[in-house]
């Protein structure tokens, strides 16, 4: 039978569509949604039956992992506890996007175990995983009212490349699928890049949307210093880590991004595009490290999600973080080793921002050593 076809562009109320999705999931009915990738079939995560049926549709080898659709970089981890800084890192900055991580699956208490036999091995063949966050309003709607994970495949054309209109997963996939959902032309165009994630390590499995050269950005250990205003301590942290790590690792500091590594500084009430001060500069100058072009800028969401450590100059800066992003809790640092905070220099003379500076520095070789992996 022809599935229904339910065009989201003219839909009443999407909200509506998303319920009636859920519902055909629960039932055991293959889906295809569309995603900012490509279409893709999907099946309730607890119907092993379905499940299955989503592979043979799907044209898939049999090592190759039908994809766990999650609703967040969190509810990765609960499905494969195993998932390293790395990874954890990828995730953070990957989703909701186009990447799909391939990942090990060894931990016994993932809630992949959970999950029956035949799905454990249509999603985890060979004790690896595809999981991915898509970017795609409806389906992440449709991920958070499910009971449980959906399994989704791309769905493919019949010749090898993957449907990117509902028209083209109607004409191979018409007897097969229950529901289609339409969105028009997938924005991509293109598949999700697959990146195969190891412990210190990932290699692409597949190019998709997502470039080489931005993986490689994402897959960096970024470290972000914050202040007040970003004028004078976090900017002076900055340029003091940035030129200790370049001296460590052998490279100048502007060659620390090609070795994994991105510095940076930012102030809860921070204005954007101002300078450091000239007191700032000038002490950095005598320490050989350059704050002339630095331009300040606010601590936002994207910023508090991309940072692998965010070292804050004192107690009070650390709470406000916490307080507008409790869930970073585990990546944000008090500088100071001994509980107390860097003194504000700004209005004082030039021998309080010495006294400041001398006391950043103090306390940055330990964080050196702590560097995520």
């Amino acid at each position: 039978m022809p599935p229904r076809v339910i065009d989201l562009r003219h839909a009443d109320d999407t909200r509506d569509v998303v319920h009636i999705a859920v519902q055909a999931l629960a039932e055991g009915k293959v889906v295809a949604f569309p995603t900012e990738t490509v279409y893709v079939l999907a099946a309730g995560g607890l119907n092993p039956k379905a499940v299955a049926q989503v592979r043979e549709m799907s044209g898939y080898a049999a090592d190759m992992p039908l994809t766990l659709a999650v609703k967040s970089a969190d509810e990765a981890i609960d499905y494969t506890p195993n998932l390293g800084p790395l990874g954890q890192r990828l995730a953070r900055r990957c989703w909701p996007g186009p990447v799909t991580l391939v990942v090990d699956d060894r931990h016994p208490d993932g809630l992949l175990r959970q999950l029956s036999p035949a799905t454990q091995a249509a999603v985890a063949p060979g004790d690896i995983v595809g999981l991915r966050v898509p970017a795609h309003e409806l389906v992440q709607a449709v991920l958070r009212l499910s009971a449980g994970p959906v399994v989704m495949a791309g769905a493919n054309r019949g010749d090898g490349i993957f449907a990117i209109t509902a028209d083209q997963v109607v004409t191979h996939h018409n007897d097969a699928v229950s529901l289609v959902l339409d969105d028009g032309r997938s924005r991509f165009g293109q598949p999700a890049s697959a990146v195969r994630v190891h412990e210190k390590s990932y290699e692409i499995l597949r190019p998709g949307v997502v470039s080489a050269q931005t993986l490689k950005r994402m897959a960096g250990v970024i470290v972000l210093f914050v202040c007040t205003g970003n004028t004078c301590r976090s900017p002076m942290a900055e340029a003091m880590f940035r030129s200790r790590l370049a001296a460590r690792l052998g490279c100048a500091p502007t060659e620390l991004e090609d070795r994994g590594f991105v510095v940076m500084s930012a102030g809860i009430a921070a204005m954007m595009g101002g300078r450091a001060t000239g007191e700032a500069v000038q002490v950095m100058n005598d320490q050989k490290c350059e704050l002339r072009n630095h331009e300040s800028q606010p601590l936002t969401d994207t910023l508090v999600r991309n940072a692998d450590l965010l070292i804050a100059m004192t107690r009070s800066h650390r709470h406000a973080i916490l307080a507008e992003w409790p869930e970073a809790a585990g990546r944000v640092k008090l500088l100071c080793e001994s509980g107390g905070d860097i003194a504000d220099p700004i209005g004082g003379p030039l021998e309080a921002y010495r006294r400041c500076a001398e006391q950043i520095g103090n306390e940055l070789d330990r964080w050196l050593d702590a560097l995520p992996e």
